[in-house]
């Protein structure tokens, strides 16, 4: 636990915001300028390990100018493609510059109701609250088929969340189960590295340019700001026709095209559907003498598992722009396309987090948004040196 954050000592309505990621921030930003008492909680040890503990070659989809949070620029070449550590390293400096108050190392085991409020129970700990805000994603527990359990003990098997590179794996053919984003990248950087690799699940398609060359600089401008923010929300049929379904709905290739793959000698199969003899079987019949098998088969929300509230529908909280009408003072940030499609984005989850926090002031009678720099209520120095998916 960081034992130099602590919560607020302001008098007055009391906010815990579960999750220190960019959402939790994002929120903390907007309840600092405000001037509304608040706590953040997270579960890790240091502020942006759910970055710093992916894979070692993740980058974001974004370049840095779309990359950052509300108040304050991400540092560096505008146009660059930050990687997972830059993004890591991004968020602690931003806690630090709005004086951010983050619990570090809590891990929150139950949200309930208590009269009115709302009771955060974390460890030995609980925090009583007017208003909860769960700042988290739609991916918090990862998923893989039951049949997973039955492979052999010689095979290595881990899931995209727990692979950082090539080297935890045995020499031998791999099994990359699952042919999204994630799956697609994990198996290049394995072929590339010199394992025999077969990728396994429905080609999800592709975005038709290289995100780092000349026509993403017109095109990734007019989808992120133009298509994912303004045009793809819950406010237009289009956008409420394009809302996925189910968080494990795969999505088209961003950075990695079929070629690579191919070039890399990447063999692409059909779907895995079962387990014989301790190998894994395709959809085919097709039994592979794999040495190993990567899970990039998403996740589940998990946010069930601790908020003890009737909340939830059959696509996770039911709320209305982050705000659960049932239940008063009780919010969500970060989810899968909790307004737009830009919503699980960096780039997206501060207008989400600004009308949640409006949403709050409100509640209490605390008028519209402050007028000062954000750092000057926060209680920083003005100025600032001149991120699933990826930003």
């Amino acid at each position: 636990m960081n034992p130099t954050m602590n919560e607020t000592g302001h008098d007055g309505p009391r906010t815990v915001v579960v999750g220190g990621g960019q959402a939790g921030l994002s929120v903390g930003y907007h309840l600092a300028r405000r001037g509304l008492p608040f706590v953040i909680l997270d579960a890790h040890e240091r502020i942006g390990d759910a970055w710093r503990n992916r894979w070692d070659s993740l980058r974001l989809f974004t370049p840095a100018r779309f990359s950052a949070l509300p108040g304050m620029p991400f540092p560096g070449n505008p146009s660059a493609f930050p990687t997972k550590d830059q993004m890591a390293d991004y968020l602690e400096r931003y806690a630090a510059r709005f004086h951010l108050p983050v619990r570090t190392g809590v891990r929150v085991r139950r949200v309930s109701r208590n009269g009115s409020g709302y009771v955060v129970e974390a460890g030995d700990r609980a925090w009583e609250a007017e208003n909860v805000v769960v700042a988290m994603s739609s991916y918090q527990q990862p998923w893989r088929p039951a049949f997973a359990a039955g492979l052999a003990p010689e095979v290595v098997q881990l899931h995209s969340l727990d692979y950082r590179n090539p080297s935890q794996l045995r020499d031998g053919p791999v099994l990359v189960v699952g042919a999204a984003n994630s799956g697609a990248e994990i198996a290049l950087e394995l072929a590339t590295a010199g394992h025999r690799t077969w990728l396994s699940g429905r080609h999800p398609g592709h975005v038709p340019f290289r995100i780092e060359g000349r026509a993403a600089r017109v095109f990734i401008p007019l989808v992120l700001r133009g298509l994912f923010h303004r045009v793809l929300t819950m406010r237009t049929p289009m956008g409420r026709r394009a809302r996925p379904k189910t968080i494990t709905t795969g999505r088209p290739l961003v950075r990695t095209k079929p070629s690579d793959l191919d070039a890399a000698g990447v063999e692409r199969v059909p779907k895995t559907v079962a387990v014989r003899d301790g190998r894994p079987v395709l959809a085919d019949q097709r039994v592979l003498p794999v040495a190993n098998v990567v899970w990039c088969t998403g996740f589940r929300t998990g946010l069930e598992d601790w908020i003890d509230l009737p909340v939830f529908g059959e696509l996770g909280p039911e709320h209305r722009r982050g705000v659960v009408e049932s239940h008063p003072g009780l919010y969500f940030v970060g989810l899968l396309f909790l307004y737009a499609a830009s919503s699980e984005m960096i780039h997206g989850v501060g207008r989400d987090a600004e009308y949640v926090v409006d949403t709050i002031a409100a509640r209490a009678g605390a008028g519209r948004a402050l007028t000062a720099p954000a750092a000057d209520v926060a209680g920083g120095a003005p100025g600032v040196p001149a991120p699933h998916l990826r930003g």
